[in-house]
């Protein structure tokens, strides 16, 4: 449904759920206090809490990089250390972090503080987020761009903190490109070229996910050419004849037969580059480190390009921020630990973003001191990040995603006339923007 970034796959979906009910999530919550630890399930603990103790329930969804979970414990240890007036229970999400969450933030006994990839309306309806202005002093506000900051402001006020920035790119092999004489592609059509050329032989030109790219790349199709998913007064922004143009490029690039489908893994995993499998794949800066390491200095990677000769190059601007829930006992509290560690706490942002994957630290102070962002193929993906990133409208709900996905799949797998097509999914996010609108 249009998630750009692969962490986001069951986050987006808000669906209530059982409430992380399995043996194995009931001891993946632990209590760091100046040295003492107690496991819980379902966010509450099962032995009692000082009284003169703060107890805050901080959650993660489940990473996939080594050390991750470790490095969370860690800070929270950090922080009671810091703190010792404050408790900090660390709650490791496995399964469908996105239906735990929302079960979650319906009732009085959601976690104090949580991670997700954009705060939405419905949540500030709902009295489930705080909005945390408050941390922003003008010198902190400057320090963060302000893609991130709109991702996060909803109706004049920031809902969020954000912990990482992600974003993705076509890698390349160098070597390849050269010896077919391919320059690296800066229009849709050159991509199609190169693509065509690059999978005459035994591997595939390009992979851009399991589904051919549908999941992967409606926004960047979107964007690319002109068009938006929301304009800035909250209106649909994609159905025009230059996305309906852009949409048929990708039924133009699958009908190549040059494109990789049916991998063992899907966009976001860099497998079937380091393999050889394909010439060009598109996946994210968390790929970086794997590929390198397997690949060397023959890697090189360019934004989406642009779909006609008006549009520019893009891709996401993803990632995760660090939000509080309004409903909580001890907010200034859960406040105050978001500031320590997203705010004030530089050494730790650079650790989370560069120690364990690969994503760019949301403070642009932090991220220009960052050594493994200063040379290419990293620098590179910052430049993209910068010029080209678009973020996801906080009124962009999943029902949206789901309408626009539909069109670019009747476009791409049935042929359908992509104007009809948008036309459609424009009247299903206008009727759920009347509803949020109403609120």
């Amino acid at each position: 449904m249009f998630t750009m970034d692969p962490d986001s796959r069951d986050s987006s979906v808000h669906r209530i759920s059982t409430y992380g009910l399995n043996r194995r999530n009931l001891v993946k919550s632990m209590l760091v206090a100046g040295g003492a630890v107690a496991f819980s399930g379902l966010g509450r603990t099962t032995q009692a809490v000082a009284q003169d103790k703060i107890r805050l329930v901080h959650w993660y969804h489940l990473y996939g990089e080594a050390g991750t979970e470790e490095a969370v414990r860690r800070y929270a240890t950090e922080y009671t250390a810091a703190n010792p007036s404050v408790e900090v229970e660390v709650v490791w999400q496995e399964g469908d972090y996105g239906a735990a969450l929302s079960a979650a933030l319906l009732t009085n006994e959601g976690p104090d503080v949580f991670e997700q990839n954009a705060p939405t309306l419905d949540q500030v309806v709902q009295g489930q987020i705080a909005p945390l202005d408050d941390l922003y002093t003008p010198e902190v506000k400057a320090d963060f761009n302000k893609r991130n900051l709109e991702a996060g402001t909803i109706e004049g006020k920031i809902y969020w903190v954000k912990m990482i920035d992600d974003t993705g790119a076509i890698y390349y092999k160098k070597s390849l490109l050269e010896e077919a004489g391919i320059a690296a592609p800066a229009t849709i059509d050159e991509l199609i070229a190169a693509t065509k050329a690059l999978g005459s032989g035994r591997a595939k030109g390009l992979f851009v996910g399991n589904d051919a790219g549908i999941s992967a790349l409606g926004g960047p199709l979107v964007w690319s050419a002109g068009g938006t998913f929301l304009t800035p007064d909250n209106k649909p922004g994609f159905n025009t004849p230059r996305v309906a143009a852009s949409f048929l490029k990708l039924k133009e690039l699958n009908d190549t037969g040059a494109l990789l489908q049916g991998f063992t893994t899907d966009y976001w995993d860099p497998s079937a580059f380091i393999q050889g499998a394909t010439a060009m794949q598109w996946t994210g800066l968390w790929a970086l480190p794997a590929i390198m390491e397997a690949l060397g200095d023959d890697v090189a990677v360019v934004p989406w390009p642009k779909s006609d000769a008006e549009g520019k190059p893009s891709t996401f601007w993803g990632g995760w921020g660090e939000c509080v829930n309004a409903k909580g006992k001890n907010i200034d509290a859960a406040k105050a630990l978001v500031k320590w560690m997203w705010i004030d706490n530089t050494a730790l942002q650079q650790d989370w973003s560069l120690s364990y994957g690969f994503h760019v630290p949301p403070r642009i102070s932090a991220a220009a001191a960052a050594e493994p962002l200063k040379t290419p193929p990293a620098s590179d993906f910052v430049k993209i990040l910068s010029d080209y990133g678009v973020s996801t409208p906080p009124l962009w709900t999943g029902a949206m995603g789901t309408a626009l996905t539909d069109a670019l799949t009747n476009v791409v797998r049935n042929g359908a006339d992509p104007a009809s097509e948008l036309a459609t999914a424009e009247k299903t996010v206008q009727a759920e923007l009347d509803r949020l609108l109403a609120t």
